[in-house]
């Protein structure tokens, strides 16, 4: 029951270590899960840095399994914690293209029915946390800093922290590389950042998660909470009224009616710093990387972001979305579009689009921040070894930080010219 130490496991401005320890065996077994699942270890066409376009298959809906292994930290271990791979096209692209650091999941008591000791089992007052291997990403900083965009403009979202890894799989400590600590959302975002957790937490995946005309499917609302509860009214009303007519025929009606089973101010806000800093990998281009929490205080969901890696870039798959959605297909993101062409939430979303260059994503700030976490960075991301790293060379590094501090100005006058 101890309170989640945020201090201690998010700390900024450090890169800290964690080790994990497993057997032979055990880590053999998660290797031969992984070929079950992608195939071969290093069968897709891997360039340099152990990246490529890797085979074409799709991404598999099962995960990789846990096994139980000691976790170091700080001068303390934890028992029998479990440890399994992480991730869905990221982790087949890395297994594929013979990359190494890949994501992992700490479960602190997933063993405990096995092992009765670590009953609820806490890595101070965490239950789950995810290890992310910062893929694709030769600054290694797009997940904490867009992390922290998006708190730091007041929207719920996960805490974030640099760590090195280290795996002992019986040859002695080997260095995996700078990943980010990730705070879980079903685990103590909810329990920290809302009053109350007994909502519905979902996490759409899938074409419903879309919220097009016709695509409900329970099964693609993904319950992390209240699992065993038939109850899936609330996604089914957002739909429903979403598409409503009254939207044409008495807007006011219909964001009456919109408001009260979403907090539709949460959502501008998190649509205009997805815009701004340029967050491609989720709604209004993937059927992905998002939460939503049926807050029990106003019985509004509530949109929370999720998986930033591929941020503060214009992206693939066609990149982010303008800042005006222009050639977004509203059949296809209803969410995004209908509110915009609505003149009282464009309003709205535009007051906030300047908010977040004047606050959040203003230009000194973000730049300091890159040069700061650069130097902070720099001896331990270049540094990473081949086959456990998604740099090309050890000058990557600081191009890209580069190439996000040019971002941050480019993005600024965007802004202006968009408003303007």
């Amino acid at each position: 029951n101890v309170d989640p130490n945020f201090n201690q496991v998010f700390e900024d401005n450090t890169v800290k270590r964690i080790d994990v320890v497993v057997s032979d065996a055990r880590w053999q077994n998660m290797l031969n899960n992984m070929t079950d699942i992608y195939g071969a270890f290093g069968s897709g066409s891997a360039g340099p840095g152990g990246q490529g376009p890797g085979n074409v298959s799709v991404d598999s809906d099962e995960d990789p399994m846990f096994v139980p292994a000691n976790v170091l930290y700080n001068g303390l271990e934890w028992y029998r914690v479990g440890v399994r791979f992480k991730g869905n096209s990221s982790l087949r692209s890395a297994w594929q293209n013979g990359n190494l650091k890949l994501s992992l999941k700490l479960d602190f008591d997933e063993f405990e029915d096995q092992y009765p000791q670590i009953d609820n089992q806490r890595f101070y007052g965490f239950k789950k946390l995810s290890l992310k291997n910062n893929f694709d990403d030769k600054s290694m900083i797009r997940e904490k800093v867009a992390g922290d965009v998006f708190r730091s403009a007041g929207l719920a979202g996960s805490h974030t922290a640099f760590y090195r890894l280290y795996i002992n799989y019986g040859e002695g400590p080997k260095y995996f590389g700078v990943y980010t600590m990730v705070e879980e959302v079903d685990d103590t975002v909810l329990d920290d950042q809302f009053s109350d957790n007994n909502g519905n937490l979902y996490k759409p995946d899938g074409t419903a998660a879309s919220f097009a005309n016709g695509s409900y499917n329970e099964d693609e609302y993904v319950k992390k909470s209240n699992e065993d509860d038939a109850d899936f009214s609330d996604v089914s009303s957002l739909l429903s009224v979403l598409h409503n007519n009254t939207r044409t025929t008495d807007a006011v009606t219909w964001r009456a009616d919109l408001d009260a089973v979403l907090d539709t101010d949460v959502f501008l806000k998190y649509l205009a710093v997805n815009t701004v800093i340029q967050n491609w990998d989720t709604y209004g281009r993937m059927t992905h990387n998002y939460y939503l929490y049926n807050n029990p205080d106003t019985s509004q969901l509530t949109w929370i972001p999720w998986d930033n890696n591929e941020a503060l870039q214009l992206g693939k798959l066609g990149g982010s979305l303008p800042l005006d959605f222009s050639g977004l297909n509203e059949s296809e993101w209803p969410l995004i579009s209908f509110m915009y062409q609505d003149a009282t939430y464009r309003e709205k979303y535009d007051t906030y689009v300047q908010d977040v260059v004047d606050n959040a994503f203003n230009i000194s700030t973000m730049q300091s921040l890159y040069n700061s976490y650069s130097a902070l960075l720099e001896p331990y991301a270049t540094t990473e070894l081949p086959g456990y790293t998604y740099l090309n060379n050890s000058s990557d590094f600081q191009a890209a930080i580069n190439e996000l501090s040019s971002h941050v100005s480019q993005r600024a006058t965007d802004v202006i010219n968009y408003l303007n």
